[in-house]
């Protein structure tokens, strides 16, 4: 999808994950051709909450008849490239310069993300299935 895409995540499927009446983790996706991708994942500890909704994704993206699961993420979002890579994505493209592209549609994007590093460009993951 990329960030380029507009998306109304609160319209899209997903999930919600409950710890108790506390809200802990959620997960929205979009079912495409061939392709599920997913728009946002958050956890709000880390307790393994971010992988159970993501092992439900890629479930689910098999139950629909998906040939793969894709996550665009940015340059500066270490975090999330390991954890990706640590549950079976593999790298599959690389878009040099896209957030500037993306920052004329939303300007509040930073010109610096996580750990002080430029924000510059997006990068997608797989998990083939």
């Amino acid at each position: 999808m990329g960030t380029l895409g507009r998306v109304d995540a609160s319209r899209l499927p997903g999930w919600i994950a409950e710890r108790g009446t506390e809200l802990v983790g959620l997960l929205t996706y979009h079912v495409g051709d061939d392709t599920v991708d997913l728009v946002t994942i958050n956890a709000f500890d880390r307790g393994g909450v971010g992988s159970a909704l993501l092992r439900a994704l890629i479930d689910s993206a098999r139950d629909v008849g998906a040939t793969r699961v894709r996550v665009t993420t940015t340059n500066d979002n270490t975090r999330a490239l390991w954890f990706y890579q640590q549950a079976g994505f593999r790298l599959s493209a690389l878009r040099v310069g896209a957030v500037a592209e993306a920052r004329r549609l939303k300007p509040q994007i930073p010109e610096t993300g996580l750990d002080g590093i430029p924000l510059r460009d997006e990068v997608d993951l797989e998990f083939l299935l």
